[in-house]
């Protein structure tokens, strides 16, 4: 056999692993998800599914300002990236910014009166979705075991 066809013929087989097509069946679920979800809480709340997951960590700990650093942190977003974020949130009323008290270079962040309206609209639509797409789809039984497997997924990878 031709070495170039063995190659082929050997990319092939990885390309269709077991492993390859299950992975891409969790990222393309996932991907899909995301964008029902985005494209609801858009058209229904005017607000991007990112800018949700801000609101819910606002509005996690109502009381407590949080680091404009922790919110990249938690949200995989780079220092500008949170910032033009927080810019677009703060234009539209959302949320407020202000100096931590006793770190010049830190910023924190609070949910408005507004935000915290709008999380609570949204959060019904993100329920709604999750719900339509994440749920019902699932047996009852096997629903709690692909969640108990995500976690162990998650705390793996914070593990390492």
């Amino acid at each position: 056999m031709n070495p170039a066809n063995r190659e082929n013929d050997d990319a092939a087989r990885a390309a269709g692993s077991r492993l390859v097509q299950d992975f891409g069946l969790l990222i393309k679920a996932a991907t899909r998800l995301e964008q029902r979800i985005d494209t609801a809480l858009r058209r229904e709340c005017e607000v991007s599914h990112t800018m949700f997951e801000v609101l819910i960590r606002l509005c996690r700990r109502p009381d407590e300002e949080i680091s404009q650093r922790r919110l990249a942190d938690d949200l995989t977003l780079t220092s500008s990236g949170i910032t033009r974020l927080i810019d677009r949130m703060e234009g539209a009323g959302l949320v407020r910014r202000g100096p931590a008290p006793g770190d010049r270079r830190s910023v924190l962040v609070e949910a408005t009166e507004h935000g915290r309206a709008v999380f609570l609209r949204a959060a019904a639509v993100h329920a709604h979705v999750v719900e339509r797409y994440f749920v019902a789809p699932v047996a009852r039984a096997d629903y709690a075991r692909l969640t108990h497997a995500l976690g162990e997924i998650d705390k793996a990878l914070h593990d390492t």
